[in-house]
């Protein structure tokens, strides 16, 4: 069997990083971090033995990735808590009906999007309000 030195956990380190590019979310960021450290003690502690090592790296990268959970910055509120979900930005709105209801289904067109809508059955030109939202379906009632 060959010795595993320094510089292979740095080669798995660089890896890791580079696989944290192609698939974001912060593990394989601190198993790269954690690759990297045991590199540095395997080459500042020659002979450590490869047992050592794996279970260094395994504590290190378990114990950063739980130090990155517990402080990383929270979630900064948005001026836009509606972004990417505009069905939802349209609830209060009072439309009106450019078609009948009938069966408690139409459609109407708000800005620059047709919408299906669901709800009792009115005649063309009632006003409405948005109530709900049931997928890409809005769910109106009489205003």
């Amino acid at each position: 069997m060959t010795e595993i030195v320094f510089w292979h956990w740095w080669v798995a380190g660089l890896l890791l990083l580079a696989l944290e590019a192609f698939f974001p979310g912060a593990v394989f960021l601190w198993m790269g971090v954690a690759a990297m450290a045991t590199g540095l003690v395997s080459w500042a502690v020659p002979g450590l033995g490869w047992q050592w090592e794996l279970a260094l790296f395994s504590a290190l990268a378990i114990a950063s990735f739980f130090a990155y959970k517990r402080f990383r910055p929270a979630a900064k509120p948005t001026d836009q808590p509606h972004l990417n979900r505009r069905g939802a930005a349209y609830i209060g709105r009072r439309l009106t009906l450019d078609t009948t209801i009938v069966n408690g289904v139409s459609r109407i067109r708000i800005d620059d999007t047709q919408w299906r809508i669901t709800g009792p059955d009115l005649p063309a030109g009632t006003a409405v309000v948005v109530k709900a939202i049931d997928g890409a379906t809005l769910v109106v009632e009489p205003a």
